[in-house]
């Protein structure tokens, strides 16, 4: 299932949204606020729709720049109540994926997210599986299988492989990867991360991950 975040302030637009898209059979999670929406922009989400013009100090350009930080590709549809070029060419540069002008039918949205959601993870999905190298992995149940076994790969394992298969490519150091599978309040040393590391190569040699001497990690698929 998709986890989609949905940034918008107009409380009854938002609900609309979030009834279709969960009609579409989408997982939703809303927010009001840029501040409530940037503290999740490290967790697990497919998509964000991002309102321009939000109450608060965090605005959607704000907020695109920040996950595009985190997460180059993750696909990104702003949309805005003014139709003014400037928003949609700025928005472009920024880096989303598309755009759409208020007023709109949650109905089109909702082909919108189909269409790029598609395009985005084409070749990657399959029922919720994700396959490379001989693994097959379950997003739904969390479940890794080579050969039809099971990998036996505890939480933290699993998060850190999820991270990497959803930011494959690009590297992270080993502060990045603490804060995403540990979270923001862990105070421990770095060196837990070459551990965790560790242990999954060794259940998952076939995991191809660069190592960044000095610096972090990378997935090469």
């Amino acid at each position: 299932m998709y986890k989609i975040a949905l940034v918008e302030d107009e409380k009854n637009l938002a609900s609309l949204v979030e009834k279709y898209l969960k009609n579409e059979g989408y997982e939703v999670t809303v927010f009001t606020n840029g501040e409530d929406a940037e503290k999740m922009i490290n967790d697990d989400y497919h998509m964000w729709i991002l309102d321009i013009m939000l109450p608060g100090v965090i605005t959607g350009y704000d907020l695109i720049k920040k996950i595009r930080e985190v997460n180059p590709r993750m696909p990104i549809i702003f949309t805005s109540a003014r139709d003014q070029d400037i928003d949609k060419v700025m928005g472009l540069e920024l880096g989303s994926d598309d755009y759409v002008a208020k007023p709109y039918s949650p109905r089109e949205l909702v082909l919108r997210v189909r269409n790029l959601l598609a395009r985005s993870y084409a070749g990657q999905k399959d029922d919720n599986l994700f396959k490379f190298n001989g693994y097959v992995i379950d997003f739904d149940k969390r479940i890794v299988t080579e050969n039809d076994e099971n990998i036996n790969l505890t939480s933290k394992e699993y998060d850190l492989l999820l991270f990497l298969i959803q930011n494959k490519s690009k590297a992270f150091s080993r502060d990045q990867i603490l804060d995403h599978v540990w979270g923001n309040d862990y105070f421990g040393s770095d060196r837990v991360v070459d551990d965790l590391m560790r242990r999954l190569r060794s259940k998952m040699p076939n995991l191809n991950v660069e190592t960044i001497y000095g610096f972090g990690y990378r997935l090469l698929i």
